[in-house]
């Protein structure tokens, strides 16, 4: 073309820049290259080049064409130009670039052209601006189909479902018919809102209108029937689906482990026909909300083994999973996962992190990588505070605290609540007070019951069990059992027996089935040498037959979690002997240096079930016998751990004479 002279063409040489711009083959440097040597480009040419870079890996290359275009002076951007770049601030949630876009699309005169004001709504709904697209959609002189669409999913997806059913209804007004796209919008806010009557009559009207359920449509319905509990619907048209995309199993999935069906969903699982991560993270993730951590991570661990990639989203939830569990050795493989594959540390991410290394006591880790962090929300601060607040660190977490206010971001009922903790902990009264008043006032947060439960603890540590009460008493709402704990504690804690006795009063009217409240009242009575009235609680508790709630403990050994309940029953006494095989903490060199009946202050540290304080355990490790000393519980050192396994056989349990006759039952 350039040796015969076609290139100086001006329709030969759009052409050819269309073919290398679009074309399958496309190479947009020599699309680029060709378009900044021709003689005077017109519109289109412009156009198909920021059309190229908008489909392409770099979308910001069409950012960057528009505004050499406006820069050359050639060619003025017409009604295809606009709605292209600002298609690519809406993927790219350019909110400031989309505004200047649109300052131009008012001084050129476009802006009452049709596929601009729609891709002008359609920046602002991606972009979160709902108000501002509001407003463009409302000065519109003329609304097609995807004008209302896009307001609709607009709301939907910034979780404002019954505004979303108020566009709608204006819709149904002006009749415009709706198409499978506004029907997608409609029964995604029925599924938001849960409401099943509404989502039943939508999905009446679809099949009365005709219209045609395609892939995504039925996926919404089938989510709309999941979310709002009747699964079996849900499940019907699951099973009558011609085309089953990932979409659909993982709907089904999570429906299931929301509604705690979880080995259903589970089963289901292992029926998806393709490999893919997405699933896998619903079941993970659904597991962790039911707080059954150790599953998920066994599925974590098995979701491996079968080659099936883990993404940033499977490793928040197995991270969730770690705080919830104190499983640290796990997060800490996850950490490197994460550096090893070059991941970026995300917002969500990097809170992730912060949050397990914080509630698996390694504060000074959560603040390296708190620090590292290139960008933060509300959710990290919160984090943060909430770790620091948790290991003890009180004033520091009021001054992250600070920190935070002053970058400019506003804190939520969780941050909030963590503050109130670290005062609790910190025996802060008057900072306590303080931010307690800033909520309304500052921040207009409405107190709830956690945070009053909060300021009863530590009013009530702070021994002024007068001002809690009083607080109490000014509720807007009714007090629960937690808060009536609270208080009840500090009465224990400061011996104030009478008002120790209403707040018991009101906690055995809310739950008289708790057994640790009859334990503790008896206890206070005792304390007070009120004999007659501890015995009263103990017979109360016994005629309502209760009993001590068991206590249970758990370890993490190598990357394994090991759990340990001791469960005491009125039964008639058997005899028990479990083996199991679990790592020790004593090497094979030290074994044959230890003579029988020798204390082993760690291995009884690890192994002592909680609730079993003063009791002997006689064990057989590898043929030798061990009693354990009738010590309390000691905090575990992990340090001094060398671990091997080995074989563990509880022969013959000693017990004081007060529980000699009951059953101990062990628990792994």
């Amino acid at each position: 073309m350039i040796i015969s002279g076609l290139i100086s063409d001006a329709f030969a040489s759009s052409r050819l820049i269309a073919f290398c711009a679009l074309s399958e083959c496309r190479n947009l440097n020599y699309a680029t290259k060709i378009l900044r040597n021709a003689h005077n480009p017109n519109a289109f040419c412009w156009n198909v080049v920021i059309r190229g870079f908008s489909e392409s890996k770099n979308p910001c290359g069409a950012v960057v064409m528009f505004v050499e275009m406006l820069r050359n002076g050639g060619s003025r951007p017409d009604s295809y130009t606009y709605p292209l770049v600002l298609g690519v601030c809406s993927n790219l949630l350019l909110k400031l670039m989309g505004r200047v876009v649109l300052g131009h699309v008012f001084q050129v005169g476009l802006d009452c052209d049709r596929f601009v004001r729609n891709a002008a709504i359609h920046m602002f709904v991606s972009c979160r601006e709902l108000r501002d697209a509001r407003k463009v959609f409302d000065e519109s002189p003329v609304r097609d189909l995807v004008s209302w669409n896009s307001l609709i999913h607009g709301y939907v997806r910034s979780g404002l479902a019954r505004e979303a059913l108020g566009v709608y209804e204006e819709m149904v007004v002006e009749r415009v018919e709706p198409d499978q796209v506004t029907m997608i919008g409609v029964v995604s806010s029925c599924a938001q809102l849960e409401d099943l009557s509404l989502g039943r009559k939508f999905h009446r009207l679809i099949e009365k209108n005709g219209l045609g359920l395609t892939p995504s449509l039925e996926n919404a319905i089938i989510d709309m029937y999941a979310k709002c509990g009747n699964l079996e619907a849900a499940q019907a048209l699951f099973d009558n689906m011609k085309e089953k995309t990932i979409v659909s199993w993982t709907t089904m999935i999570v429906g299931y482990a929301k509604h705690g069906f979880l080995e259903v969903a589970h089963r289901l699982l292992y029926k998806v026909p393709e490999r893919n991560v997405v699933p896998w993270n619903a079941i993970i993730g659904g597991y962790v909300q039911a707080r059954r951590s150790k599953e998920a991570l066994d599925l974590f661990n098995e979701m491996q083994a079968r080659n099936i990639n883990p993404d940033e989203i499977t490793l928040v939830c197995c991270l969730s999973a770690c705080s919830q569990l104190g499983a640290v050795d796990v997060g800490i493989w996850i950490h490197h996962y994460i550096e090893k594959h070059g991941l970026s540390l995300n917002v969500a991410l990097g809170t992730a992190l912060v949050d397990m290394y914080a509630k698996c006591g390694n504060i000074k880790k959560a603040l390296n990588i708190f620090s590292d962090m290139p960008g933060k929300n509300c959710f990290t601060w919160t984090s943060i505070i909430c770790g620091l607040s948790l290991n003890g660190h009180a004033q520091d977490a009021i001054s992250y605290f600070e920190q935070m206010i002053n970058t400019g971001l506003n804190p939520d009922e969780i941050t909030i609540l963590g503050v109130l903790s670290a005062c609790c902990h910190g025996g802060l009264v008057e900072e306590g007070r303080k931010y307690f008043c800033l909520m309304n006032s500052k921040f207009n947060i409405c107190p709830t019951l956690k945070h009053y439960s909060c300021m009863v603890d530590l009013l009530g540590r702070a021994g002024l069990l007068q001002e809690a009460a009083e607080l109490i008493n000014s509720m807007p709402m009714k007090a629960d059992a937690v808060l009536w704990g609270a208080l009840f504690f500090a009465c224990y804690i400061h011996r104030s027996v009478l008002m120790g006795e209403r707040a018991a009063s009101k906690l055995l009217e809310l739950d008289p089935h708790d057994s640790g409240i009859y334990v503790l009242l008896a206890k206070m009575y005792r304390e007070s040498n009120m004999w007659e009235e501890a015995e009263q609680a103990q017979k109360m508790m016994k005629e309502r037959g209760l009993e001590k709630t068991p206590g249970c403990s758990s370890i993490e050994v190598n990357g394994s979690v090991y759990e340990f309940m001791v469960i005491l029953s009125n039964a008639t006494s058997v005899p028990l002997e479990l083996q199991f095989d679990i790592p020790c903490v004593v090497s094979p060199k030290d074994l044959g240096a230890i003579n029988p009946g020798q204390e082993l202050p760690h291995l009884y540290t690890w192994l002592n079930p909680v609730g079993l304080d003063g009791v002997q355990l006689e064990m057989h490790l590898s043929g030798v016998k061990f009693i354990t000393s009738q010590t309390q519980t000691c905090s575990l050192r992990r340090a001094k751990m060398d671990f091997f396994n080995c074989c563990i056989s509880f022969r013959n349990i000693s017990l004081p004479t007060s529980v000699r006759s009951r059953n101990i039952l062990l628990h792994i």
